[in-house]
């Protein structure tokens, strides 16, 4: 049997008579599809999706924490990926303190929007707090990185944003990479991750997340983000290859705008 347009009216929330009532019934006992907005699919059940849709998750956020490590961006245990599946309400991360070769797809540590832990045995990434905030202020990225890759988080020590030089900046980040203010005392004191997250989210108050997908954390290091894991890697690997030649080029001519 051909499948129903979900736009036709016995999908519609304001559908009438039996075909709405059979839609109502048939939604009770059908299983979304992770990759909708809430299309119900025939046939499957709502925990072998979930299940499904999980599984997915952790091998997409695995495979873009190797990444990190094929890229050069980071070193010993520094840096981790996280994924999100917005459908599911669920993120993915690395575990804290786990070497990148022990990493797998089934120790990826599963989140709700909150930051509490769903499943996982280990202990999710410490920057965990800075990942959950950022998916709930930006709500339309799908992957955020963190890393202290050299160059980027050369310019956050430096407490310096990275300007626009030329057209390889401008091709994936449509502005310079802001530097956030440097986290206070206090901001320390109550929540360094959180706090984190906010000093990014205040420098983009009048900054586009999707125009400019990075930022730099005074004193820290870079995140980037994107519309899934895999996208907010190249992001960051881009993003330090960008920082190196900026810092040449301003070598070369410090007078350079």
């Amino acid at each position: 049997m051909a499948a129903k347009n979900p736009r036709s009216t016995a999908y519609s929330p304001n559908g009438r008579g039996l075909r709405a009532e059979r839609v109502v019934a048939h939604s009770r006992t059908t299983a979304l599809n992770p990759r909708s907005t809430g299309v119900p699919v025939r046939g499957i059940p709502r925990t072998v999706a979930r299940t499904r849709g999980l599984q997915r998750l952790r091998e997409e956020t695995y495979k873009a924490n190797m990444r990190l490590v094929e890229h050069g961006l980071v070193v010993a245990t520094f840096g981790n990926v996280s994924g999100i599946d917005r459908s599911l309400g669920l993120i993915a991360i690395k575990p804290s303190g786990v070497d990148y070769a022990e990493l797998s797809p089934s120790n990826m540590v599963i989140l709700d929007l909150d930051g509490k832990k769903v499943e996982g045995d280990l202990n999710p990434s410490s920057d965990t707090k800075t990942h959950v905030r950022l998916y709930r202020e930006f709500p339309e990225i799908g992957g955020v990185v963190h890393t202290h890759s050299r160059h980027a988080t050369a310019w956050a020590q430096a407490c310096r944003p990275l300007p626009c030089l030329g057209t390889t900046h401008a091709d994936y980040f449509h502005g310079p990479i802001p530097c956030t203010a440097v986290i206070s005392d206090a901001q320390i004191a109550l929540d360094y991750e959180e706090q984190t997250a906010v000093q990014i989210v205040d420098a983009f108050r009048t900054i586009d997340y999707r125009a400019v997908p990075a930022v730099l954390v005074a004193s820290h290091g870079p995140f980037t983000w994107g519309k899934d894991a895999a996208e907010a890697v190249y992001h960051a690997f881009i993003l330090d290859y960008v920082a190196d030649m900026t810092a040449r080029t301003m070598l070369i001519n410090p007078r350079v705008k």
